[in-house]
Protein backbone atom coordinates (compact mmCIF):
# COMPACT_ATOMS: atom_id res chain seq x y z
CA UNK A 1 0.00 0.00 0.00
CA UNK A 2 1.11 3.63 -0.75
CA UNK A 3 0.33 6.35 1.29
CA UNK A 4 0.38 9.94 0.89
CA UNK A 5 0.68 9.69 -3.14
CA UNK A 6 1.19 13.11 -4.93
CA UNK A 7 2.81 14.25 -7.93
CA UNK A 8 4.47 17.68 -8.02
CA UNK A 9 5.15 19.11 -11.32
CA UNK A 10 6.43 22.55 -10.90
CA UNK A 11 9.82 23.33 -10.89
CA UNK A 12 10.02 25.23 -7.31
CA UNK A 13 8.20 22.46 -5.48
CA UNK A 14 10.41 19.52 -7.73
CA UNK A 15 13.48 21.77 -6.01
CA UNK A 16 12.43 21.58 -2.61
CA UNK A 17 11.19 18.12 -2.77
CA UNK A 18 14.64 16.63 -4.28
CA UNK A 19 16.59 18.62 -1.59
CA UNK A 20 14.35 17.23 1.22
CA UNK A 21 14.69 13.32 0.06
CA UNK A 22 17.84 12.44 -2.42
CA UNK A 23 21.02 12.56 0.05
CA UNK A 24 24.09 14.56 -1.69
CA UNK A 25 26.47 11.40 -1.59
CA UNK A 26 27.69 11.82 -4.89
CA UNK A 27 28.07 14.84 -7.56
CA UNK A 28 25.30 13.55 -9.40
CA UNK A 29 23.03 14.23 -6.01
CA UNK A 30 22.94 18.02 -6.00
CA UNK A 31 20.32 19.56 -7.61
CA UNK A 32 22.85 22.16 -9.12
CA UNK A 33 24.22 19.63 -11.34
CA UNK A 34 20.45 18.65 -12.15
CA UNK A 35 18.84 21.61 -12.89
CA UNK A 36 21.90 23.01 -15.14
CA UNK A 37 20.26 20.62 -17.83
CA UNK A 38 16.82 20.78 -17.09
CA UNK A 39 17.42 24.65 -18.02
CA UNK A 40 18.22 23.44 -21.47
CA UNK A 41 16.01 20.83 -21.92
CA UNK A 42 12.78 21.91 -20.66
CA UNK A 43 11.05 18.71 -19.93
CA UNK A 44 8.14 18.31 -18.24
CA UNK A 45 8.33 17.39 -14.59
CA UNK A 46 6.58 14.91 -12.77
CA UNK A 47 7.58 14.01 -9.22
CA UNK A 48 6.09 11.44 -7.29
CA UNK A 49 6.00 11.19 -3.83
CA UNK A 50 4.70 9.47 -1.05
CA UNK A 51 4.96 6.64 1.90
CA UNK A 52 6.22 3.06 0.96
CA UNK A 53 5.05 -0.30 1.98
CA UNK A 54 7.90 -0.64 4.26
CA UNK A 55 7.63 2.86 5.73
CA UNK A 56 10.46 3.94 3.85
CA UNK A 57 9.52 7.50 1.61
CA UNK A 58 8.76 7.27 -2.06
CA UNK A 59 10.26 9.18 -4.27
CA UNK A 60 10.17 8.73 -7.94
CA UNK A 61 12.02 11.88 -10.21
CA UNK A 62 10.43 11.29 -13.38
CA UNK A 63 9.81 13.74 -17.19
CA UNK A 64 8.70 12.94 -19.68
CA UNK A 65 11.44 12.32 -22.97
CA UNK A 66 8.62 13.52 -25.58
CA UNK A 67 10.98 12.37 -28.78
CA UNK A 68 11.18 8.83 -27.17
CA UNK A 69 7.39 8.99 -25.65
CA UNK A 70 8.64 7.50 -22.19
CA UNK A 71 9.64 8.83 -19.23
CA UNK A 72 12.67 9.24 -17.95
CA UNK A 73 14.91 9.97 -14.80
CA UNK A 74 14.84 13.82 -14.22
CA UNK A 75 16.18 15.85 -16.15
CA UNK A 76 15.94 13.64 -19.32
CA UNK A 77 19.13 14.70 -20.58
CA UNK A 78 19.19 13.11 -23.94
CA UNK A 79 22.91 12.61 -26.08
CA UNK A 80 22.30 10.21 -28.94
CA UNK A 81 18.65 9.28 -27.83
CA UNK A 82 20.41 8.46 -24.54
CA UNK A 83 20.04 9.72 -20.71
CA UNK A 84 23.85 10.77 -19.70
CA UNK A 85 23.95 11.35 -15.57
CA UNK A 86 24.81 8.51 -13.66
CA UNK A 87 24.48 6.70 -10.56
CA UNK A 88 20.28 7.68 -10.46
CA UNK A 89 18.31 6.14 -7.57
CA UNK A 90 14.77 4.83 -7.01
CA UNK A 91 13.44 5.61 -4.05
CA UNK A 92 10.78 2.37 -3.68
CA UNK A 93 12.36 -0.02 -1.71
CA UNK A 94 9.36 -1.43 -0.40
CA UNK A 95 7.25 -2.10 -3.95
CA UNK A 96 7.33 -5.19 -6.39
CA UNK A 97 8.36 -4.37 -9.66
CA UNK A 98 4.76 -4.37 -11.31
CA UNK A 99 3.79 -2.02 -8.49
CA UNK A 100 6.60 0.53 -9.68
CA UNK A 101 5.93 -0.08 -13.48
CA UNK A 102 1.87 1.28 -12.44
CA UNK A 103 3.22 3.88 -10.63
CA UNK A 104 5.18 5.11 -13.43
CA UNK A 105 2.48 4.52 -16.22
CA UNK A 106 2.61 4.47 -19.57
CA UNK A 107 6.32 3.52 -20.97
CA UNK A 108 9.26 4.36 -18.66
CA UNK A 109 13.13 3.95 -19.75
CA UNK A 110 15.08 4.77 -16.65
CA UNK A 111 19.00 4.35 -17.13
CA UNK A 112 22.02 4.09 -14.74
CA UNK A 113 20.17 2.85 -11.73
CA UNK A 114 22.77 1.98 -8.72
CA UNK A 115 20.49 -0.50 -7.61
CA UNK A 116 19.85 -3.93 -8.84
CA UNK A 117 16.66 -4.49 -7.73
CA UNK A 118 13.29 -3.23 -8.05
CA UNK A 119 11.26 -4.68 -5.60
CA UNK A 120 11.48 -8.16 -5.86
CA UNK A 121 12.76 -8.46 -9.55
CA UNK A 122 16.39 -8.25 -10.67
CA UNK A 123 17.35 -5.90 -13.41
CA UNK A 124 19.50 -5.59 -16.32
CA UNK A 125 22.85 -4.15 -16.70
CA UNK A 126 22.42 -0.81 -18.58
CA UNK A 127 26.50 -0.09 -18.83
CA UNK A 128 29.30 -0.73 -16.44
CA UNK A 129 31.29 1.78 -14.83
CA UNK A 130 34.83 2.12 -13.89
CA UNK A 131 36.40 3.58 -10.54
CA UNK A 132 39.98 3.67 -8.96
CA UNK A 133 40.23 3.24 -5.03
CA UNK A 134 43.24 4.71 -4.30
CA UNK A 135 43.21 3.04 -0.63
CA UNK A 136 43.76 -0.29 -2.58
CA UNK A 137 47.41 0.79 -2.85
CA UNK A 138 47.92 2.64 0.24
CA UNK A 139 47.93 5.87 -2.03
CA UNK A 140 51.03 5.12 -4.14
CA UNK A 141 50.72 4.95 -7.56
CA UNK A 142 54.04 2.74 -7.58
CA UNK A 143 51.79 -0.24 -6.28
CA UNK A 144 49.12 0.36 -8.87
CA UNK A 145 52.24 -0.02 -11.45
CA UNK A 146 52.91 -3.41 -9.70
CA UNK A 147 49.69 -5.01 -11.31
CA UNK A 148 51.39 -4.63 -14.34
CA UNK A 149 52.87 -7.49 -16.11
CA UNK A 150 56.74 -6.72 -16.48
CA UNK A 151 56.47 -6.36 -20.58
CA UNK A 152 53.42 -4.51 -20.50
CA UNK A 153 54.44 -1.77 -17.58
CA UNK A 154 57.75 -1.68 -19.60
CA UNK A 155 55.30 -0.44 -22.98
CA UNK A 156 53.33 2.20 -21.22
CA UNK A 157 56.09 3.62 -19.49
CA UNK A 158 57.65 4.16 -22.97
CA UNK A 159 54.35 5.00 -24.34
CA UNK A 160 54.66 8.08 -22.00
CA UNK A 161 57.69 8.74 -22.21
CA UNK A 162 57.32 10.05 -25.35
CA UNK A 163 55.45 13.47 -23.94
CA UNK A 164 58.13 13.64 -21.17
CA UNK A 165 57.85 17.75 -22.02
CA UNK A 166 54.39 18.51 -21.50
CA UNK A 167 52.84 20.64 -19.09
CA UNK A 168 49.50 20.30 -16.95
CA UNK A 169 47.29 23.18 -16.21
CA UNK A 170 44.50 23.12 -13.44
CA UNK A 171 41.54 25.45 -13.64
CA UNK A 172 38.99 25.84 -11.17
CA UNK A 173 36.79 27.95 -13.79
CA UNK A 174 35.83 26.28 -17.08
CA UNK A 175 35.78 29.33 -19.32
CA UNK A 176 39.27 28.73 -20.90
CA UNK A 177 39.77 25.33 -20.97
CA UNK A 178 36.01 24.49 -21.95
CA UNK A 179 36.37 25.50 -25.42
CA UNK A 180 39.01 23.91 -26.60
CA UNK A 181 37.45 20.89 -24.75
CA UNK A 182 34.68 20.83 -26.88
CA UNK A 183 37.01 21.46 -29.99
CA UNK A 184 38.46 18.58 -29.23
CA UNK A 185 35.84 16.07 -28.61
CA UNK A 186 34.16 17.43 -31.41
CA UNK A 187 37.29 16.45 -33.54
CA UNK A 188 37.34 13.52 -32.60
CA UNK A 189 33.84 12.32 -32.23
CA UNK A 190 32.01 14.35 -34.47
CA UNK A 191 28.20 13.92 -34.65
CA UNK A 192 28.65 11.30 -31.99
CA UNK A 193 30.17 13.61 -29.56
CA UNK A 194 28.34 14.77 -26.42
CA UNK A 195 28.66 18.91 -27.15
CA UNK A 196 26.94 17.98 -30.81
CA UNK A 197 23.13 18.90 -29.21
CA UNK A 198 23.48 22.20 -28.54
CA UNK A 199 21.13 21.64 -25.65
CA UNK A 200 23.63 19.28 -24.17
CA UNK A 201 26.59 21.73 -24.36
CA UNK A 202 24.83 24.60 -22.79
CA UNK A 203 24.00 22.36 -19.90
CA UNK A 204 27.18 20.50 -19.84
CA UNK A 205 28.43 24.12 -19.31
CA UNK A 206 25.94 25.37 -17.28
CA UNK A 207 27.03 22.55 -14.71
CA UNK A 208 30.50 22.88 -14.74
CA UNK A 209 29.59 27.14 -13.82
CA UNK A 210 27.63 25.98 -10.93
CA UNK A 211 30.63 23.17 -10.06
CA UNK A 212 33.27 26.27 -10.18
CA UNK A 213 30.48 28.12 -7.83
CA UNK A 214 30.48 25.66 -5.26
CA UNK A 215 34.06 24.76 -5.26
CA UNK A 216 34.13 21.47 -6.70
CA UNK A 217 35.80 22.12 -10.32
CA UNK A 218 38.75 20.43 -11.54
CA UNK A 219 39.56 21.46 -15.44
CA UNK A 220 43.04 19.12 -16.55
CA UNK A 221 44.64 20.62 -19.58
CA UNK A 222 48.07 18.98 -21.28
CA UNK A 223 50.30 21.25 -23.51
CA UNK A 224 53.17 20.24 -25.83
CA UNK A 225 54.58 23.04 -27.26
CA UNK A 226 51.65 25.50 -28.10
CA UNK A 227 49.65 22.96 -28.58
CA UNK A 228 46.67 22.21 -25.89
CA UNK A 229 46.46 18.25 -26.43
CA UNK A 230 44.08 17.29 -23.52
CA UNK A 231 41.48 18.96 -21.29
CA UNK A 232 39.43 17.01 -19.02
CA UNK A 233 36.38 18.12 -16.53
CA UNK A 234 36.08 17.15 -13.19
CA UNK A 235 34.89 17.05 -10.00
CA UNK A 236 35.88 16.88 -6.76
CA UNK A 237 33.49 15.85 -3.98
CA UNK A 238 33.35 14.34 -0.83
CA UNK A 239 36.29 12.67 -1.35
CA UNK A 240 34.93 11.26 -4.80
CA UNK A 241 36.70 12.56 -7.89
CA UNK A 242 34.57 12.66 -11.23
CA UNK A 243 35.90 12.92 -14.83
CA UNK A 244 32.91 13.95 -16.27
CA UNK A 245 34.04 14.71 -19.84
CA UNK A 246 37.27 15.30 -22.10
CA UNK A 247 38.76 15.90 -25.27
CA UNK A 248 42.55 14.40 -26.93
CA UNK A 249 44.13 15.26 -29.91
CA UNK A 250 44.18 12.37 -32.87
CA UNK A 251 47.58 13.19 -33.87
CA UNK A 252 48.78 12.84 -30.52
CA UNK A 253 48.35 9.43 -29.66
CA UNK A 254 48.70 8.01 -26.24
CA UNK A 255 47.70 11.31 -24.66
CA UNK A 256 44.80 10.07 -23.17
CA UNK A 257 46.51 7.63 -21.30
CA UNK A 258 49.06 9.97 -20.07
CA UNK A 259 46.31 12.41 -18.58
CA UNK A 260 44.24 9.80 -17.27
CA UNK A 261 47.14 8.34 -15.02
CA UNK A 262 47.57 11.96 -13.80
CA UNK A 263 44.79 11.77 -12.67
CA UNK A 264 45.38 8.81 -10.93
CA UNK A 265 48.26 10.11 -9.10
CA UNK A 266 46.85 12.83 -8.19
CA UNK A 267 43.70 10.85 -6.42
CA UNK A 268 46.64 9.12 -4.10
CA UNK A 269 48.63 12.07 -3.42
CA UNK A 270 45.14 13.96 -2.43
CA UNK A 271 44.48 10.57 -0.58
CA UNK A 272 40.91 10.85 -2.31
CA UNK A 273 38.71 7.47 -1.53
CA UNK A 274 37.78 7.32 -5.46
CA UNK A 275 38.10 8.33 -8.54
CA UNK A 276 34.91 7.83 -11.21
CA UNK A 277 35.59 7.57 -14.86
CA UNK A 278 32.20 6.60 -15.61
CA UNK A 279 30.23 4.60 -17.93
CA UNK A 280 32.05 3.64 -21.69
CA UNK A 281 33.65 0.91 -23.35
CA UNK A 282 37.72 2.43 -23.47
CA UNK A 283 39.91 -0.39 -24.27
CA UNK A 284 42.36 1.80 -21.61
CA UNK A 285 39.95 1.08 -18.61
CA UNK A 286 40.91 -2.43 -18.51
CA UNK A 287 44.10 -2.22 -19.04
CA UNK A 288 44.41 0.45 -15.94
CA UNK A 289 43.13 -1.81 -14.08
CA UNK A 290 40.17 -0.06 -12.92
CA UNK A 291 37.61 -2.13 -11.20
CA UNK A 292 34.21 -2.46 -12.89
CA UNK A 293 31.05 -1.13 -11.33
CA UNK A 294 27.83 -2.23 -13.23
CA UNK A 295 24.43 0.37 -13.00
CA UNK A 296 21.24 -0.83 -14.38
CA UNK A 297 18.04 -0.19 -16.30
CA UNK A 298 14.40 -0.54 -15.75
CA UNK A 299 12.71 -0.28 -18.63
CA UNK A 300 9.08 -0.88 -20.19
CA UNK A 301 10.46 -0.43 -23.42
CA UNK A 302 12.01 -3.63 -25.58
Amino acid sequence: MIGNLRTITGYDAAETLWRATVPPETVFDLWEVRAAFHRHFRRPIRFITGSAVDGSRLFLPLCRVEEKGCWSYFPGETWNGKTWLEQNRLFASGLEASQLAELLGGDFHLRYLTDCRAGHGELTIDETGYLFHPPAYRFGIENWWQLFRRKSQKNLRRELAAFSGFRCRIDQTPEGPFQRLVELNISRFGSSSYFADARFLAGFYDMLQALSKMGLLRMTSLSLGKNVVAVDAGSVYRGQYTLLAGGTDAAFPGVAKLINLLHLEWACTQQLDEVDFLCGDFLWKPLFHLTPRPLYLFTSMH
